[in-house]
Parts: C-alpha cells; structure tokens; sequence
C-alpha cells in the first residue's frame, strides 16, 4: 500500500500534460546509446602525407625591381612613368598587384600586373 502512494506523490507533482504516460505512472526507460565501432590496427594511425600547394602563377616582378606604369585609360588619371616595386600583392581575379611608388611622389600606387611592364 505504501509503494502506490509514493507513485501517486510522484504523478502528482507532475505539471499536467507534461510527460508521457510511462513517465507519470513511475516507470523510468532506459536506451542503449548508439555504439560506434572502433577499427583496431597493427599500427598507429598516420596522417595523410598532403604535398604542399604549388601556386599556378607567380608574380612577374620582385620586390626592388623598377618597373614602368601605364595608367589606365577610364577614371582618374595617373603618372605614367618609372616605378619601384615595394610590396607584392595578392591577385584581383586573374591579375597579381603590386605596391609601387615613384622616387618623385610622396605616395604608393596599386598598380595590376597587367598595367606594368619591364623598364
């Protein structure tokens, strides 16, 4: 008689329509969790050799290298001229760029590869 009474203490401190059935009437379910297998080797797991990436395309200029600008021809106008490389860039789609910058300007350029040539 005392086993039903601690199961109806139980139901009742349960807020109603919480729960399933099995739940409200004292009975607890146990599952199994998902087993993995595990592979077992004679020898210790290795990571796989990656060979290092080749990079398609390298820039055509280095950096110290003197190079000459050729301004684009749409929006504003540059100095063209005689330019030293200062920093390589990465690409913009399918040009490399480059930080360039002339002895008589206080400034740097971007310039596309494809706006410089040899000097």
């Amino acid at each position: 008689m005392r086993a039903t009474a601690k199961k109806a203490s139980k139901s009742a401190r349960l807020p109603v329509g919480k729960g399933t059935r099995a739940a409200r009437a004292g009975v607890v379910i146990v599952t199994a969790a998902k087993s993995t297998k595990m592979l077992r080797t004679s020898s210790p797991p290795m990571q796989p050799i990656v060979a290092p990436e080749v990079p398609m395309h390298l820039h055509k200029y280095q950096v110290g290298e003197t190079v000459y600008y050729t301004s684009p021809t749409f929006g504003r106008a540059a100095a063209s001229g005689s330019y030293t490389v200062v920093k390589l860039l990465p690409s913009e789609g399918d040009d490399y760029q480059y930080r360039i910058k002339s002895s008589g300007e206080a400034f740097e350029r971007v310039a596309k590869e494809s706006q410089l040539d040899r000097a």
